[in-house]
């Protein structure tokens, strides 16, 4: 046993004593930060992380002959924790020329589905009787703009787009 000093209680030889102190205060505050950097890496990280484009697969190109408007459906798929969901939807699908067109397929008016009417050439919506030509543009009724594009790209003869995004 280490001798003390009758004046200040403590013992001659302080070496164990402040080793084990810091070894306690060295532990202490290793496990701190690894506990305290990885809750902050973890609430941290989707500010750092870029989100992905979501390009939903549409169908090949071969799917629509001709320059009239084809209403082609998708399925978005969309990860929840560990559970894939599925959003079925649709979209008129439009060649100008090779440069893919993608309305949404709402009327921008209520929201009414519309059809596309071979004869007169035009996207009718039977609602409010909302009227726009193939280049999306309102011909008559009470939509207050034109129709709702998605962005296209065209990879590998198919088409794809990001349904959530606007064009114009």
């Amino acid at each position: 046993m280490a001798k003390s000093n009758p004046h200040t209680n403590e013992p001659e030889n302080p070496q164990r004593r402040t080793f084990l102190v810091g070894a306690i205060t060295a532990l202490g505050g290793f496990i701190s930060f690894i506990l305290g950097g990885s809750g902050l890496v973890y609430f941290l990280s989707p500010a750092w992380s870029s989100k992905k484009e979501d390009w939903v697969e549409v169908g090949p190109v071969g799917n629509i002959q001709g320059t009239s408007p084809v209403k082609m459906d998708y399925v978005k798929r969309k990860m929840d924790g560990w559970e894939v969901i599925e959003s079925p939807g649709s979209v008129w699908m439009v060649n100008k020329g090779g440069n893919w067109i993608a309305y949404d397929p709402h009327c921008t008016h209520l929201g009414c589905p519309y059809r596309w009417d071979e004869s007169k050439g035009l996207f009718l919506c039977p609602c409010h009787n909302g009227v726009f030509n193939k280049d999306g543009v309102v011909m008559s009724g009470p939509p207050p703009r034109p129709l709702r594009q998605f962005p296209v790209k065209l990879e590998n003869g198919t088409l794809y787009i990001i349904p959530e995004e606007k064009v114009s």
